[in-house]
């Protein structure tokens, strides 16, 4: 299955706490759509958001998100992992 990392830019108030909570609730929901949300990583400052997901699409990645929190990424990218 494809991996994608998404970008989200400018979250209002990002802190770890709600980030692992906006996580947590995708996990709850990464089922339904045949999605797995593998890691994130975050940068409180800039209130930027990346998320490394296993999903048969871009559409299905995003699908997760809206209905697990409403946080849409900005950017979805197909990624290809390295060594």
């Amino acid at each position: 299955m494809p991996l994608f990392m998404d970008i989200h830019r400018h979250v209002d108030g990002l802190t770890a706490k709600a980030v692992a909570d906006a996580h947590a609730e995708d996990l709850k929901v990464e089922k339904k759509h045949k999605v797995h949300y593998h890691r994130y990583w975050f940068n409180e400052a800039e209130g930027t958001v990346m998320c490394l997901v296993e999903a048969p699409s871009k559409e299905a990645a995003a699908a997760v998100h809206k209905e697990a929190h409403g946080l849409v990424a900005d950017e979805i990218h197909e990624v290809h992992e390295g060594s």
